[in-house]
């Protein structure tokens, strides 16, 4: 039974492994290995520092002529997302990046804080300074709130910034010094009411949306980065929230951080938090400049007057949207849009170059190797202490997500009652043994089915929050696979257990207290081996959605040659491998010596 059961699980985990190690990450647009390597251990060295005294260095991002095409499957047409955007982000300021839906804010801001995934459909040129310098030649910290705060549920927002701080601050070891770094952050952040607080999710009521988009801003800041990008941070929120959320960008931006963030249609009060501004429309730039009223200005020297009381970010995004109600009011809303398109460009062509000379660099991400595409991440703490606290995280989390433990325990009970009913006292007849098999297999079939479908419905979601923090370099994936294989075993062991307690004297199956411990060791063993197979299909697919599909489908094919309904040895040759890998029939196979030997 052992090493059946062994292999599986090695091959499984391994599986796991792999599809981790594979997933496509960020582009790091431009930089080569050789640059990379040549400033690698003078920025190290920069970076703890700052990271240990919270010391800001004034970053000051400027762009020009960014271009990024998308073509189809079938290279013939092409979709402009970003045609010729120039602007600049200035240290101690928050820049806004405002436009309709579908007018290329996440674009941009994807380009500027290197996260634009690669594929050879995609097409990016353009020019990108740091400082005045080529963006390869300087490597500023950078931190990126994206639209979905993902969190593990059952942590507080303390427990959350302590282990977040404890991962990604090696220098910071001592318990009163991390203390107080993490009680800095909260106050900055305005999560003292919350600090006590779980986190929470669907499941479970937690913190607010407001305050989980500041607790995504604090684990961001942990590292004192120098330039901020938050991408649409008031999405979801109500008016209060959002503005909360925008009041805490804007001290951060006081604070000397350069924070760039797009936001769709902001309330008057958060427009007055902006420094600067940049107004996108079909991926073009209608405006780049200060905020306030000097594009309210700009705009009425072109015609286009805000009227009193009228909210400037609805006046913006009613002068740079498209009107689809008839065809002759989108044709005037192009042309009003085209035109004050070529008046920007053409103000802002008579502004000076960043530079002497055209230092144009290849951001074609159709040109960048897998190599280049994944930036070298330093761990900030060793393999050991890595285990130990991702350990610990994966405990809290197991042990306390209540609701999934008590629907899990339920369905465990439901599942041995109904069983053991049908089954009820089976008696020892020749008649018997197709009773005594079908339960056997009814159980191989109901323990495997639990464990997966638990495992795939959460992984993928899990999955999101570890991308991210391994892209941070928190920690490698190593130490969190076997933290969360050993945090979940005494968890998952449970449920098989109380489903053979209550089932082996329902059903009056051998009435030895070996075979009992025989019967539940297979139980909890085949409950292992299916979570292992759940970890690796929500490795593989790409959503919960489709993760649920698979999972299922598979156990289905694994039941089918389990070896209770197809003899493996008249199976065609192409299938007879999968017998050898179906967790059913390794237990079908020693389930029998419960009852018969």
């Amino acid at each position: 039974m052992a090493p059946p059961i062994a292999k599986i699980l090695a091959t499984l985990v391994a599986a796991l492994a792999i599809r981790i190690f594979a997933l496509p990450g960020p582009v790091i647009l431009g930089r080569t290995q050789s640059q990379d390597d040549d400033r690698k251990e003078e920025d190290q060295e920069n970076n703890e520092d700052e990271e240990i005294h919270g010391n800001i260095v004034p970053v000051t991002l400027q762009w020009r002529n960014i271009t990024c095409t998308l073509s189809d499957k079938s290279r013939k047409l092409t979709r402009f997302l970003l045609t010729n955007a120039s602007g600049e982000a200035k240290a101690g300021r928050l820049l806004a990046i405002m436009g309709p839906s579908g007018s290329g804010k996440t674009t941009l801001l994807n380009v500027l804080a290197g996260q634009l995934a690669a594929s050879p459909r995609l097409h990016l040129t353009g020019q990108l300074y740091v400082n005045g310098s080529p963006f390869y030649m300087a490597s500023p910290k950078i931190a990126f709130v994206r639209q979905e705060d993902l969190f593990f549920s059952q942590l507080t927002v303390r427990e959350t910034l302590s282990l977040a701080v404890e991962l990604q601050l090696s220098k910071v070891s001592n318990p009163e010094d991390r203390e107080k770094y993490v009680n800095d952050l909260i106050f900055r952040l305005g999560l003292v009411s919350c600090a006590e607080s779980i986190v929470g999710d669907a499941k479970v009521r937690g913190i607010s949306g407001g305050e989980k988009k500041r607790l995504s801003v604090a684990c961001e800041m942990i590292a004192s980065p120098s330039v901020i990008f938050a991408d649409e941070p008031t999405t979801g929120l109500d008016a209060f929230q959002a503005e909360m959320v925008m009041e805490t960008l804007r001290q951060l931006a006081q604070a000397g951080h350069t924070v760039v963030c797009s936001i769709h249609q902001p309330r008057g009060s958060i427009y007055t938090k902006f420094d600067d501004l940049i107004l996108l429309s079909e991926g073009a730039v209608v405006y780049a400049g200060p905020a306030q009223e000097e594009p309210l200005v700009y705009f009425a020297e072109q015609g286009f007057v805000c009227q009193e009381h009228v909210n400037p970010a609805e006046f913006f995004a009613d002068l740079i949207s498209i009107d689809y109600s008839s065809s002759e009011s989108e044709h005037l809303s192009r042309k009003r849009i085209d035109d004050m398109i070529e008046v920007f460009a053409n103000k802002f062509s008579t502004m000076p170059d960043l530079k002497d000379g055209n230092l144009e660099f290849g951001m074609e991400t159709d040109k960048v190797s897998m190599k280049s595409r994944r930036k070298a991440v330093t761990r900030k703490v060793g393999w050991w202490k890595q285990f130990q606290l991702l350990l610990k995280r994966a405990w809290m989390q197991a042990t306390r997500d209540g609701p999934t433990n008590k629907v899990r325990a339920r369905m465990s009970v439901a599942s041995a009652l109904i069983f053991g009913s049908i089954f009820w006292r089976m008696g020892l007849s020749q008649t018997s043994i197709q009773d005594r098999m079908g339960l056997l297999q009814v159980a191989a079939i109901n323990t495997a089915m639990a464990a997966l479908t638990k495992t795939v419905s959460v992984f993928p979601k899990e999955r999101a929050i570890v991308d991210r923090e391994r892209a941070k370099g928190s920690y490698a994936l190593g130490p969190y696979l076997f933290a969360k294989l050993l945090a979940e075993i005494p968890v998952g062991a449970a449920f098989p257990l109380v489903f053979g307690v209550i089932l082996y004297p329902m059903a009056r199956l051998h009435p030895s207290l070996l075979r009992f411990g025989t019967f539940s060791s297979i139980v909890t063993v085949e409950s292992f081996a299916a979570s292992a197979m759940g970890l690796t299909v929500g490795a593989m697919a790409p959503t919960t959605e489709a993760a649920m599909a698979l999972g299922p489908s598979l156990m289905t094919v694994f039941l089918v040659f389990g070896g209770y309904y197809v003899n493996s040895e008249n199976t065609p040759t192409i299938f007879r491998w999968i017998p050898r890998i179906s967790l059913i029939r390794w237990c079908w196979n020693v389930y029998p010596s419960v009852e018969v030997l």
